[in-house]
């Protein structure tokens, strides 16, 4: 469910959370969806259970969870956050289009990458 790479220089914590929140986004995770517990998260990853508990914390502050006592966490139902990070991810695409414009690459040929799904072989 949740890969992690130590030679990423993202924190640990980070990693889960951007891992649940992709999940969440592309449908992976549904709304309503149980997310593992901390102890058996840390027992399958091999880390320090607060570590677990901190990314589950900030994820239900963000409001992509919902923590319900004595049955877990659960993925929320506020689609204001897929929007809020559809909106981050647009920000970060249009910056990087911009940088690589002024790097010299035409329009067109950013479209055709973007037709291939990002993917330069295809």
């Amino acid at each position: 469910m949740v890969h992690l790479d130590y030679r990423d220089v993202r924190p640990i914590y980070a990693q889960i959370i951007d891992s649940f929140k992709e999940q969440i986004t592309t449908g992976i995770l549904k709304t309503g969806d149980k997310l593992p517990s901390v102890r058996e998260l840390a027992a399958d990853l091999a880390i320090n259970p607060n570590t677990i508990q901190r990314s589950y914390r900030a994820l239900e502050a963000e409001g992509w969870i919902v923590t319900v006592p004595g049955k877990g966490c659960f993925v929320s139902a506020n689609g204001n956050c897929q929007e809020q990070e559809r909106k981050k991810l647009l920000a970060v695409f249009d910056e990087t289009c911009a940088a690589l414009m002024a790097l010299g690459l035409s329009r067109e040929e950013l479209s055709q990458r973007v037709q291939k799904g990002g993917n330069a072989d295809a």
